[in-house]
């Protein structure tokens, strides 16, 4: 493990330094995962060309491709409906953008805590914050979702802006259940992805074609994150669709199941967990 002090008192693990060599796989995978995995195109790149690969686009980030993006990432943050006092995780936090909006929505009394892969990513992350004077209530981390530094349980609303369908098909699995495994009963996951959702048109095959051609130019590839995150056995998917470019994203948010799901006579939903977190946080 090597620490690294990152500016504005950040702190990070770096947990992977040894060089890896490129995984060589099918270009396309059923390979009995279910029907989340159906057609899905296949990652060829491996962590380390992944971190070099942001490490280096890191400073023009958040003016070139964090744009292209924003419609589908706010879309999502208004479907996690963050709420004062909440401790929240994003996996995939880049260079900041969605960070500044859930610091300001948990407040004085809330946590965000940022994750990425790159470096590079966290050093911008953190002097973003830094300048708008959120450094008190975030804290940021270098590391891998496959892997989450935190206890069971621990934070109230996770978020995830096209970070999934960066993980080769055999991976999203363990990614989702490190999900679960850190959310408290009736916690809340949105995951905003290119989506492959029927009826698949020819941007979106065209857009695979590239992605197979140019897997670290192009290494996000659509996925079914619906169908993902249900299999992960997480609860009340709802999801939109929003156009991105010629292609569509879609924004999920979905819960980690808990005893108020099924009790008698109760609403169903992510509204329904919303209500029982917000009854939690008003709590004397």
């Amino acid at each position: 493990m090597i620490d690294e002090y990152l500016p504005g008192g950040y702190h990070s693990n770096v947990i992977d330094g040894g060089m890896e060599d490129p995984v060589i796989v099918k270009r396309t995978a059923d390979d009995g995962h279910g029907e989340w995995a159906r057609g899905l195109r296949r990652v060829t790149r491996s962590r380390t060309q992944a971190r070099h690969a942001y490490d280096r686009s890191s400073r023009r980030y958040r003016h070139v491709e964090e744009p292209l993006e924003r419609r589908a990432r706010t879309a999502g943050l208004d479907l996690l409906r963050v709420m004062p006092g909440e401790r929240v995780l994003e996996l995939g936090c880049g260079a900041g953008g969605a960070l500044v909006a859930l610091a300001v929505a948990v407040g004085p009394m809330g946590r965000v805590m940022g994750v990425d892969l790159s470096p590079g990513m966290i050093r911008e992350a953190a002097a973003r914050l830094s300048r708008v004077g959120l450094t008190d209530r975030t804290e940021l981390l270098v590391g891998d979702a496959t892997s989450i530094p935190w206890p069971d349980l621990s934070f109230d609303a996770l978020f995830m802006a096209f970070t999934l369908e960066l993980f080769d098909t055999p991976e999203i699995p363990a990614v989702l259940a490190e999900c679960r495994r850190i959310l408290r009963p009736g916690g809340r996951i949105v995951v905003v992805s290119l989506s492959r959702a029927a009826p698949v048109g020819w941007p979106t095959l065209l857009y695979e074609r590239l992605h197979d051609r140019f897997p670290a130019a192009l290494d996000c590839r659509p996925i079914h994150p619906r169908l993902a995150l249900e299999a992960a056995g997480f609860e009340q998917a709802q999801s939109r669709t929003i156009p991105l470019w010629s292609l569509r994203a879609e924004a999920v948010v979905a819960v980690r199941p808990s005893e108020f799901a099924s009790s008698p006579g109760g609403a169903s939903g992510p509204l329904a967990s919303l209500k029982q977190t917000r009854r939690r946080v008003d709590a004397p």
